[in-house]
């Protein structure tokens, strides 16, 4: 299980291929990176190792680690000073979907003179962007769940208005990734299944969604049956490097499937996690065997076909089932009260999910009414 990938980007895969950061850098015309990572891993081995590699390779050994689990435009603003500030010519994003979102962001930012949501996904705000103003990334994620180090996008909070925005330029896919198996072992059973769960959210959406792509859907199904086979084993045993690798699989593909289109699991997740602060992959997770019923009357017959191949008996019913049964086995809550949401105004997280861009992805047209209801069964 070792390789080289050019798709949708260069990517080293393997075991011990963190070795490579230096020459990573390099390849991406990095000669005086800025790793930015999340306070979490600031401490952590994996990333002083990390520091200690470049340093060795002639890069430096500079941090950049004020990032909250949802990142904010407070944490691209504290970045960009310290990135403008130290003369810095690429990111290494390293982490989780919130180092890897905020790394990609600050490095987007790094030459523009607008502001950050003027940069948002819609239409063609992306135009807006002065592309020699984008500096080059490495992406080098130590979680299984978001993928986006393969991805063209990043999901940053307004906290003026406690919203999720995606800011969205084909030049935000890094230039290289680096996918270390070895970098998840530590991971915490709570985050190894919640970030899986994320990956697995993100074939299943893409895979549901109604737009026509063909090679989403054949990745978004892989995807799938990489999750189901190895997501257990990694929760269970957390060296399991076999399983921590498929499971890193599992979640570029996801990331690359859903150019197909995300839904209602997504629609609801991101307002959800910016007011309540949730873990995002653990609130797909929730959200995900009410959305599948929300949706059945369109994704049967497809989930019938996908079913039989993941060897789950008994068609769409079979897999609804086995999502309920996969969610309890990794402990993940049964509601979003349970999840700590309280006291929510459903009203405005309604309005909010159907603001949300992926709510054009869902294959049942969502309205207000039964978005709204959709957000009182899942609490």
């Amino acid at each position: 299980m070792h390789a080289n990938w050019t798709y949708p980007n260069p990517i080293r895969f393997g075991a011990g291929r963190i070795s490579e950061i230096a020459d990573a850098c390099r390849a991406a015309g990095i000669k005086k990176p800025l790793l930015v990572t999340d306070r979490g891993l600031a401490g952590m081995e994996i990333t002083s190792r990390t520091l200690d590699l470049l340093d060795a390779g002639g890069l430096g050994r500079a941090m950049f680690a004020d990032v909250d689990p949802n990142p904010s435009g407070e944490n691209v603003e504290e970045g960009l000073r310290a990135y403008r500030d130290g003369g810095f010519d690429g990111v290494v994003a390293f982490g989780g979907g919130s180092g890897l979102d905020l790394g990609k962001t600050l490095a987007f930012m790094a030459g523009q003179t607008r502001p950050l949501w003027d940069f948002e996904d819609i239409g063609d705000w992306w135009t807006r962007a002065d592309p020699a103003g984008i500096h080059p990334i490495v992406a080098v994620p130590t979680t299984a769940g978001t993928g986006s180090e393969v991805g063209r996008a990043s999901v940053v909070t307004n906290a003026d208005t406690n919203e999720k925005k995606i800011i969205f330029h084909p030049k935000m896919l890094p230039a290289v990734v680096i996918c270390d198996p070895e970098l998840t072992v530590g991971m915490p059973k709570a985050i190894t299944a919640g970030t899986g769960l994320d990956a697995f959210a993100h074939c299943v959406e893409a895979y549901s969604s109604p737009h026509y792509h063909p090679m989403s859907q054949g990745i978004a199904l892989e995807g799938m049956r990489l999750v189901v086979d190895n997501l257990p084993r990694a929760y269970e045993d957390g060296t399991d490097i076999e399983a921590r690798a498929n499971m890193m699989s599992a979640a570029a593909m996801g990331a690359t499937a859903f150019q197909k289109g995300l839904g209602a699991i997504h629609a609801i997740s991101h307002p959800v996690g910016a007011v309540h602060h949730t873990h995002h992959g653990t609130t797909n997770a929730v959200c995900m065997p009410e959305v599948l019923k929300f949706n059945a009357d369109k994704i049967a017959d497809r989930f019938d076909r996908a079913a039989a191949y993941l060897g789950i008996e008994g068609g769409f019913d079979g897999f609804r089932a086995y999502v309920d049964d996969l969610n309890a086995r990794l402990d993940i809550p049964k509601t979003l009260t349970d999840l700590g949401v309280k006291n929510p105004d459903v009203d405005a997280l309604a309005k909010a999910a159907l603001r949300d861009p992926s709510t054009g992805g869902n294959p049942v047209k969502m309205t207000e009414e039964n978005t709204r209801t959709l957000i009182e069964r899942l609490l």
